[in-house]
């Protein structure tokens, strides 16, 4: 977590072609100019590499932050909705041809990238451009996370783990704030979305998504569990030496009840997409994250029955959440609670794990699902501890998972997401487009954003424009 999103890409186009500003005459040509800057970023984005595109987030984020208020100026002029202390007069002279790639609609051809999504309709290149910064400032806030997860590195301090925390709280809530205004927006369309990423349901599945994982990440803020066992795996951690693990008493109750919240919204999220045209992984994704914090909530539950003396409760409850996960501990164990492993499992387990963490140290789409295999370590930790403790010590019985899911509260909200706010040019920088334009605005001859990867097939050999001084006839033999 949080959703390894794929930043889409555009064609290039010029405002000037279809939209003519009597007010502004300027405002066209600035905002073609700033949306040719965007296009140039997230094409370069793409074709770098992934370890290298974390830094480059920073450069799509403020070129879109550039980007937004001369589009937003254009909407306003179009439709007169007076935001501005001047009034902006926009005329549509013909219908814009723009092209969009969809990276979360699933590809009729599976492996390959969907095909680009014409729209003809500033409406709608509105609402590609907001996604991208939404999504962005999504793959910002698992930039900041990455540290803690690094189990090759000196371990995270406390201070710099909750400002990582905070800040990805901060871009997730942001971009959460983006897409309620989206949906709220979406309700005055008559015509139908091109695309399934900008539809209303999908608008509405990324915004539960956002407060699902920003509801998770305000519960990691106060949980030690995580932080103890990736003290435990790091192999750079000398702390064991002089002084055991701090685990503080937590508010188990009150954190399993924000879990509930957020597997709450992750099945909101995944209602409203699994009946559509969406990618099957992001649909997956969504699944794994509602099951995650269910078991996350199982978790806390146990933990606040352990502190209670129920140890045998607390055992069933973490049961209870590994059965949200997929493994069923009911059962499978003999006599005093133990439970008859098998080879073949353990050894897919752990291969599984050391993939996921070379997933982490390369960066490479690492919590694609949705933390499922770090929860499940932290459980099977406190698991192996206190079914030591009651086959040793406590003997309680351990009560079956139907009756303690039966007895699961709601969930309870942590945040609010706060409305969005269009931006606005500067009242000086909205004067200055009163003068006529210095230059053209024409891009047609721009290349598209597929030919990133073309090749000219007239060269001849590794030097360019040297084709004329090869042969190309048939050799002579002698």
């Amino acid at each position: 977590m949080p959703y390894p999103f794929t930043l889409p890409t555009t064609s290039s186009f010029s405002f000037s072609s279809s939209f003519t500003c009597e007010s502004h005459p300027s405002l066209p040509i600035n905002a073609s100019t700033h949306r040719g800057v965007v296009r140039d970023n997230l094409k370069t984005f793409k074709r770098l590499p992934p370890h290298s595109q974390s830094p480059a987030l920073s450069t799509i984020i403020s070129s879109l932050h550039s980007y937004l208020p001369h589009l937003f100026a254009l909407d306003a002029g179009l439709s007169s909705n007076h935001k501005y202390s001047e009034d902006i007069t926009v005329t549509l002279r013909t219908a814009p041809s723009i092209e969009w790639r969809p990276t979360l609609s699933s590809p009729p051809i599976p492996g390959r990238e969907p095909p680009r999504t014409k729209i003809s309709s500033l409406e709608y290149d509105l609402f590609f451009t907001l996604t991208t910064l939404a999504a962005a400032l999504t793959l910002q806030s698992r930039t900041a996370l990455h540290p803690l997860y690094l189990t090759t590195t000196a371990p995270v301090g406390t201070t710099q783990r909750q400002t990582a925390i905070s800040s990805a709280t901060k871009s997730l809530l942001d971009a959460a704030s983006i897409y309620d205004y989206l949906s709220t927006r979406s309700e005055s369309l008559s015509s139908p979305p091109p695309s399934p990423d900008i539809s209303p349901s999908t608008i509405r599945a990324l915004r539960s998504l956002a407060l699902a994982e920003a509801t998770l990440l305000a519960v990691l803020k106060d949980d030690p569990y995580p932080a103890v066992l990736h003290q435990q795996r790091n192999e750079n951690d000398t702390e064991w030496m002089y002084k055991s693990p701090d685990i503080p008493k937590v508010r188990a109750h009150l954190f399993a009840r924000l879990c509930l919240a957020a597997a709450e919204h992750a099945s909101q999220a995944y209602a409203l997409v699994n009946s559509h045209k969406i990618n099957s992984e992001f649909v997956k994704y969504l699944d794994d994250l509602r099951r995650t914090a269910r078991a996350r909530a199982c978790r806390f539950f146990g933990i606040d029955a352990e502190l209670g003396g129920e140890q045998g409760k607390g055992i069933g409850w973490l049961w209870a959440g590994l059965k949200e996960l997929g493994v069923d501990r009911e059962g499978k164990h003999g006599a005093g609670g133990r439970e008859t492993k098998s080879l073949m499992k353990g050894l897919k387990k752990e291969w599984t794990e050391r993939k996921e963490d070379k997933k982490v140290e390369r960066g490479l789409d690492w919590g694609g699902d949705a933390g499922r295999l770090e929860e499940m370590r932290v459980i099977e930790m406190l698991e192996g501890k206190w079914v030591r403790q009651n086959n040793t010590m406590m003997t309680q019985a351990i009560p079956p998972t139907g009756s303690l899911l039966a007895q699961m509260p709601t969930g309870r909200e942590i945040h609010t997401v706060k409305p969005f706010q269009p931006p606005l040019l500067e009242p000086n920088v909205l004067e200055a487009m009163r003068a006529p334009p210095d230059r053209s605005d024409e891009f047609g001859n721009c290349p598209s954003s597929d030919d990133e990867t073309a090749v000219d097939s007239s060269l001849v050999g590794a030097f360019p424009d040297t084709q004329g001084e090869y042969r190309t006839g048939t050799p002579n033999y002698y």
